[in-house]
Parts: C-alpha cells; sequence; structure tokens
C-alpha cells in the first residue's frame, strides 16, 4: 500500500529529539523560542509565538481580541472543523461563506456577510493554496467596512476594523507577491500537526504581523502568558537567578510547545525550502503533468505569476461526478493499494453544525468542489515509481467508472 502522508522520520530527527531529551529541557526552552526566531525570519511577519496547536492558536487570538457571545466570524463552509469549533469555544457565531472555483472563501461573499456584528475574517488556505490577501486586506480596510466595524475592546479599538485572522494549516511556505504566508495578513496560524509538510508531531504557531499602533512583541508577551494558565514568566525565564517567583495574571490556558517538538520542528525549518518544497513541487508538477491533458479530471490551480501553493495536498477533481460515484472512485483506488482521501467534508454537512441550522445546499460551489475531490499522496518520501503508480492506478480506475 502506497501511504496517503506519512510523517518524515529520519536520522536527523532522531538525533534532533535524543539531543533535546538529554539537555535538560523537554518543555518550553531555548529550542522552542529559537524555533520561534527562526519562522519568524522565515516568513518575514514580526513574532512569533509556538502553541499545542493550530486549534489553540487560533482560539488563543480570538480570545485575545475579545471575542466573544454575539459576535460573528466569517469562516469558509470548506475547512476542517477546527476553523469554526473555535469560534464555537468563544461564545460567537460562525458565519460561513461559499468558496470558489479555487476552493478558497469567496472575498464576494465575504462583502456580503459582513454586518456590525462581525469581528473576525478567517480565510483557509486550503491543500497550501493562499487566499487572495490583498482583496480581503482591501475589502476590510474600505471605507464602508470601516464605518460598520463595532469595537467593543481596547484591541478591537486600535485596530479599528474586523481582524483578518489567517488559518495557514495548510499553508506555511506558500507565497503570495513575494511574500510568504505569515506576513499575508494581520496573525497568521500555522499547524504542524504529523501529516503536514512541516511537523513537530503536534503543534502550531501564531504569526504576528499587526499593524501601527500594535506593538508585535508585547502582543506576543501577552499571548505567551495565556498559553501558560496566565503566568507571566515562562519555565525558561524562571531559570534565571533570582527569577523564580511568579504571579497568575488572568485564568489562562496551557498550549504552550515543548522543547522535544521544537527539536524536530527545526530539523524540518532548516531543510524546508530547499529540500521538502522542491521535492513537493516535483510530486505536484508530475500529478499536473499526468491528469491536464485528460478532460476526465479538473487539475487545482496551484501556481500563478502571483501565487504559489506550499504543495500540501493536490486536490484532484473528478470533472463529471456525484458524491456517490466519487465515493466508490476512492474505494476503488484504495482497494487497489493507494491510500488517497478527501478534503474536507464541508462543515454544514456536519451533524452539529447541521444542527444549528446550517445547510450544505446554501454552499453550491463549496459542495461542487467537495462531491468530485480526490486528494493524491504527497510527501517528501513518495518516490517517482509511487507517483508513476499512483497516476496508473487513478487511471485504471477513471477508465472503469467513468
Amino acid at each position: 500500500m502506497i501511504p496517503f502522508s506519512p510523517p518524515r522520520i529520519d536520522q536527523k530527527i532522531v538525533d534532533s529529539v535524543a539531543e533535546a531529551l538529554t539537555s535538560g529541557w523537554i518543555t518550553t526552552g531555548p529550542r522552542t523560542k529559537h524555533f520561534e526566531q527562526q519562522l519568524t525570519a522565515y516568513g518575514g511577519h514580526q513574532a512569533t509565538l509556538c502553541v499545542s496547536s493550530a486549534s489553540a492558536g487560533l482560539e488563543l487570538v480570538l480570545r485575545w481580541f475579545g471575542v466573544g457571545p454575539g459576535d460573528e466570524v466569517i469562516i469558509p463552509a470548506y475547512t476542517y472543523a477546527a476553523t469554526a469549533n473555535v469560534v464555537v469555544h468563544c461564545g460567537a457565531m460562525p458565519v460561513m461563506v461559499d468558496s470558489g472555483n479555487d476552493f478558497n472563501i469567496s472575498v464576494e461573499a465575504i462583502g456580503k456577510a459582513v454586518t456590525p456584528r462581525t469581528k473576525v475574517i478567517m480565510p483557509v488556505d486550503l491543500g497550501g493554496y493562499p487566499c487572495d490577501y490583498d482583496q480581503i486586506n482591501a475589502l476590510l480596510s474600505s471605507p464602508e467596512m470601516v464605518n460598520q466595524f463595532t469595537a467593543q475592546t481596547q484591541e478591537q479599538s486600535k485596530l479599528g476594523r474586523i481582524l483578518v485572522l489567517s488559518d495557514a494549516a495548510h499553508s506555511i511556505g506558500a507565497i503570495m507577491n513575494e511574500k510568504r504566508t505569515g506576513s499575508l495578513c494581520d496573525i497568521t496560524v500555522y499547524s504542524f500537526h504529523a501529516v503536514k509538510n512541516l511537523t513537530t508531531a503536534e503543534g502550531g504557531a501564531i504569526c504576528l504581523n499587526l499593524p501601527h499602533p500594535f506593538d508585535n512583541q508585547m502582543v506576543y508577551s501577552v499571548l505567551n502568558t495565556k498559553s501558560l494558565h496566565g503566568q507571566n514568566k515562562d519555565a525558561l525565564a524562571k531559570t534565571q537567578i533570582g527569577n523564580w517567583k511568579y504571579d497568575i495574571v488572568e485564568a489562562g490556558y496551557k498550549c504552550n510547545m515543548t522543547d522535544l517538538q521544537a527539536a524536530i520542528g527545526l530539523v524540518e525549518l532548516a531543510r524546508y525550502e530547499d529540500d521538502n518544497l522542491v521535492r513537493r513541487r516535483q510530486i505536484f508538477d508530475a500529478y499536473a503533468a499526468a491528469f491536464s491533458n485528460d478532460d476526465r479530471f479538473l487539475v487545482p490551480e496551484y501556481r500563478t505569476s502571483s501565487k504559489t501553493t506550499s504543495y500540501h495536498v493536490f486536490l484532484l477533481r473528478l470533472a463529471r461526478a456525484t458524491e456517490e460515484l466519487r465515493d466508490a472512485f476512492v474505494a476503488s483506488v484504495f482497494s487497489k493499494g493507494v491510500a488517497v482521501n478527501v478534503h474536507f467534508r464541508p462543515l454544514p454537512m456536519m451533524t452539529f453544525y447541521r444542527n444549528m441550522g446550517f445547510s450544505i445546499a446554501q454552499f453550491p460551489v463549496a459542495y461542487s468542489n467537495y462531491c468530485r475531490e480526490i486528494s493524491l499522496p504527497v510527501y517528501f518520501d513518495l518516490t517517482d515509481d509511487q507517483v508513476a503508480r499512483v497516476v496508473e492506478v487513478v487511471r485504471e480506475v477513471a477508465n472503469e467508472l467513468l
């Protein structure tokens, strides 16, 4: 069986974790801080806080911005549940909007969904392909949008408009107009889950890029405190001579990254741009070459003159298929020894969100994309022979079913 997306665990990773284990630091320590600095340099934003997951990062930001009951957060209907769940955790209402043909949130739909209750827009870079942040940023900075924004907290007043919080779980390393994900909007959150391009087993990072008059380093300190039960000194700070005494300044949360995780991340980031992404691009290009001239398939947009994906998920679509036919297609590919996936079931199709009143009928583009989508294997250790076998099997099944 060709697996779908196994993590890259080689001797460099093993050695790095072993060094962390024997260093005396296994919780948040010097490796985590160094990883944060390296992520900041890579993304080109202002500051980075590493946390235990992307979900935790998104929720920390929402709570810092004062999102709560009565507020609305606009998200795409086509995303993983974490995007919506964190809004619900805060007591706010997720407002779902439709997608475009590129799988990403529709900017036009955002504009129609904004109300005086809207506090945050959470675009999702599905498959690693960046949303059109230039259009989103311009929309939310327009006089019409600014004038209807109702600030209720100091942070909201300071920004003076709707916050753009990017769910970039898939897109570290993606580029738009020569800027990397992390520096494309106000705040960006990465995921380092085991199946992501760059993994720390579990983990995430909050990338701060807030405009003047925000002090991003000060916001980092506030979020760091929130991630440590409201404790105003982390474990590393308390090791300084005479610095043991700490205070609890709020009832925070527990979602810090450990040095064991950072040890993996440092290896992965050091070889990410010139190694990992190079191989992933080769796989994307091979799939595109194989399926672009076959009218039974739709190859995803993943590279243009202004945008480049992170090559996370290859979102192949069957040109003419029902959901039932797509499901049969996936089962048949699996039966021939190739693991594929589907990204994702849109949120209005999930029981919890259906029970909240959402209906997939309200999101025709999202459903059309989903019901025909098949995610093909993409990972560093996937060999050329395995890529060829994936293509061969997909074509065999197409000949049988399409």
